[in-house]
């Protein structure tokens, strides 16, 4: 299985603002067009943007790393099939839900990953508000493990890349729950929970493609009509600035280090669950 990544995000691009431009028409009719705000949505796209360039400068930079592990140092030697691709595609699911739960629990990750929870509204647009300080953050260090294993590299970029692209389509309103597929995959109404700063959906629901690592590692929660998603961080950002929203969280981190008074503290408010930073740098604010 071989995969052309710029074939695939030209292929995909289209598809993303066509479900967009749907999703709007399907909220009109419904007069809901204030889970929209254009602000948000420009915000968010331009997000987008900014990670892509961020993203791509990464994988040139550590592209050699998982080459040379995966020449040097691969355990296994898949061959160019159906069945390798599968092994891959549910291996990457299962690192990229560590990386997610890591993400929401590890301040220096969280500070990446709140960019993508800072929108209060949740639509096909926000899944394109994106951190371009994910590099710094090291996702890219959560898939080195396939290269190991035996996964060529570009096949491994390929396969986060199908992963995200899978997630556009669950950041949405407009779709009901789907059944039994509630069981088996990630679901726009799963991800809606994850998207709520509510506290009983805080925390819960880190599935990237398939929810069974979320049933599994005891992180699932249904979304509730009896509790109604809330979307955006505890801690809001309130900015439609792109560059602001990027960078505002690692501010306020490297301050809170910056001024914390021991080495525990410190070490507590850059990698430390964001709870227990916010606590910590309560206690000398």
């Amino acid at each position: 299985m071989k995969f052309d990544i710029q074939l695939l995000l030209l292929a995909m691009a289209p598809v993303f603002l066509a479900f967009v431009a749907g999703e709007l028409w399907h909220l009109r009719r419904q007069r809901r067009l204030s889970l929209y705000d254009w602000r948000d949505s420009v915000c968010s796209a331009c997000l987008g943007l900014l990670h892509q360039g961020a993203d791509k400068l990464a994988w040139v930079l550590v592209l050699p790393l998982y080459a040379w592990i995966y020449q040097q140092h691969r355990l296994f030697q898949f061959s160019d099939s159906w069945l390798s691709f599968l092994l891959l595609f549910i291996g990457q699911d299962f690192l990229y839900y560590w990386f997610h739960r890591v993400s929401h629990r590890v301040r220096w990750l969280w500070a990446a990953h709140s960019v993508h929870h800072s929108s209060t509204r949740m639509n096909f647009t926000t899944a394109f508000r994106q951190s371009l300080m994910y590099p710094l953050a090291g996702m890219w260090a959560f898939w080195l493990p396939l290269a190991w294993l035996g996964f060529p590299p570009e096949q491994v970029v390929g396969v986060v890349l199908l992963n995200l692209a899978f997630q556009f389509f669950v950041h949405t309103q407009a779709c009901p729950k789907l059944g039994w597929l509630e069981y088996v995959l990630n679901t726009p109404s799963i991800h809606r929970g994850h998207h709520a700063k509510n506290p009983r959906y805080i925390d819960h629901n880190y599935a990237g493609v398939l929810v069974v690592w979320d049933r599994l590692f005891g992180t699932y929660v249904e979304e509730s009509a009896d509790d109604p998603c809330d979307y955006g961080t505890v801690k809001p950002v309130n900015s439609f600035n792109p560059l602001w929203v990027s960078v505002v969280e690692w501010r306020d981190m490297l301050r809170e280090a910056w001024r914390a008074p021991n080495w525990k503290d410190r070490w507590t408010v850059l990698f430390g669950p964001p709870e227990a930073a916010e606590a910590a740098a309560a206690r000398w604010r």
